[in-house]
């Protein structure tokens, strides 16, 4: 009997030993009582928990707070709303944040190295030979056939609602 209950009670111990030791993880050496850095609003068990409306509990918190942090058990993301902040992020200080190692191994598949992933000097490659399709003279020229297409099929309907004597609302 005294084998079987030590058994009995490792198997029900260790389950709850492994999640307080990964919770712990979690939340020690996060600064989560830190003013210095955004308010914790939730870990990654909460994205698991909300999974079906992750949108709206995100929303719902931006609302409260527009930067906060979710804690996973190695690194924590931050997550503005607040306009100032993403001009910092994406302006003012760009350099200082990078996409990192993580981020780069899990969008790969999807970008490979272009603007969206890399750093440093291939981001300033890559932004480079961008900016020449961004130019005012190109992005003019397509803005302008696009709109010159779209303006004759709008001209189309309305000339056909107009020969049948029909009523359209302009909104």
């Amino acid at each position: 009997m005294g084998i079987f209950y030590i058994i009995f009670t490792f198997i029900l111990f260790f389950p709850f030993l492994t999640l307080s030791l990964f919770i712990l993880r979690i939340f020690t050496g996060k600064s989560i009582r830190n003013p210095n850095y955004p308010p914790v609003k939730g870990t990654v068990f909460h994205q698991l928990l909300y999974f079906n409306r992750l949108y709206d509990y995100q929303t719902e918190v931006a609302k409260e707070h527009s930067t906060y942090r979710l804690l996973a058990p190695d690194r924590s993301a931050v997550y503005t709303t607040d306009m100032r902040n993403i001009e910092h992020v994406l302006k003012t200080n760009f350099g200082s944040y990078s996409k990192g190692e993580y981020n780069q191994a899990i969008l790969a598949d999807i970008f490979g190295q272009g603007i969206f992933i890399v750093d440093g000097e291939k981001w300033k490659q890559q932004r480079k030979l961008a900016s020449f399709e961004f130019s005012t003279r190109v992005l003019r020229d397509v803005s302008c056939s696009v709109f010159r297409r779209n303006a004759a099929k709008l001209v189309k309907v309305i000339f056909e609602i107009s020969v049948a004597r029909g009523v359209f609302d302009m909104q």
